[in-house]
């Protein structure tokens, strides 16, 4: 039976109405899916089975990225603006994508080497190493490289201005710093700073707030070391010590980045209490 622009009838002996009342706006259109579902675009000749694996999770983890760069500016924000319930929030939804994200390798490692191998020629140069949003994402939380902008000679202008906003603007960490010179504490040194997170750490009663927001960023800081670690294992396990499609070292430049902390003062606070 048709009502309209709509289409109504029973389903397991309960009315269901499909295209409410004539509106136009479907799942599909929303989403933009025609336009989604036609950017998975294979280079291998003939097809290699894979690669839309291998397309389909890079895309995904770029949509997360997005997301996390949302949540992350928004977090930010709302720390320079005094609103600490709602930035540890944000930082706890970024969590739970950053364990996603994780999580996806397994997916990526039901690739074989000789599956990979059929179309990993194909892919050069480029590399992982150019994600605009993974960059952005560092430099966010507090691990700004200008030398990136530089070195990378494939970034389109909408790109290096994004990059170069980001190392403008202030991180994660700089927020925190605001935070904690809001509520009294000098922050004009790093023993300044340490001496406050001492204080904080010590008093949790009184600074529930602070602490729990310092406790969210090294979160962050933790999943985002995890990440990489898995990542690396993956990839020593896909490639193992061949050189990036990029032209990187592939799993030893990985290697060098497994040390990097985004707030090595709170990591050096455990050490104190």
């Amino acid at each position: 039976m048709s009502t309209g622009d709509g289409v109504a009838g029973q389903w397991g002996g309960v009315d269901v109405h499909f295209g409410e009342e004539g509106g136009r706006l479907t799942y599909g259109s929303y989403l933009r899916l025609a336009e989604l579902l036609d950017q998975q675009r294979l280079e291998s000749d003939p097809p290699a089975h894979d690669e839309l694996l291998f397309i389909t999770i890079h895309q995904v983890y770029e949509l997360w990225f997005k997301q996390v760069l949302h949540e992350l500016t928004a977090s930010r924000d709302a720390m320079l603006a005094g609103e600490h319930w709602l930035a540890e929030h944000l930082l706890r939804r970024v969590h739970t994508i950053e364990r996603v994200l994780t999580q996806q390798v397994d997916i990526l490692e039901t690739m074989t080497p000789q599956d990979f191998g059929e179309f990993r020629h194909r892919l050069s140069p480029a590399s992982g190493f150019q994600s605009v949003q993974f960059r952005e994402i560092e430099f966010l939380s507090g691990a700004k490289d200008p030398s990136f902008v530089r070195r990378f000679r494939g970034l389109t202008e909408i790109e290096k201005d994004r990059l170069r906003r980001r190392l403008e603007e202030p991180t994660l960490w700089d927020a925190y710093l605001d935070v904690l010179g809001k509520s009294g504490f000098d922050t004009d040194s790093e023993d300044a700073i340490r001496d406050a997170l001492r204080k904080v750490a010590g008093d949790r009663s009184h600074y529930a707030a602070i602490w729990e927001l310092a406790e969210a960023l090294v979160q962050h800081d933790e999943l985002a070391a995890a990440w990489r670690a898995r990542h690396v294992v993956m990839v020593e396990r896909m490639i193992g010590t061949k050189p990036g499609t990029g032209g990187s070292s592939g799993a030893n430049y990985l290697r060098s980045r497994l040390d990097l902390r985004y707030y090595p003062l709170l990591w050096n606070l455990r050490s104190n209490l």
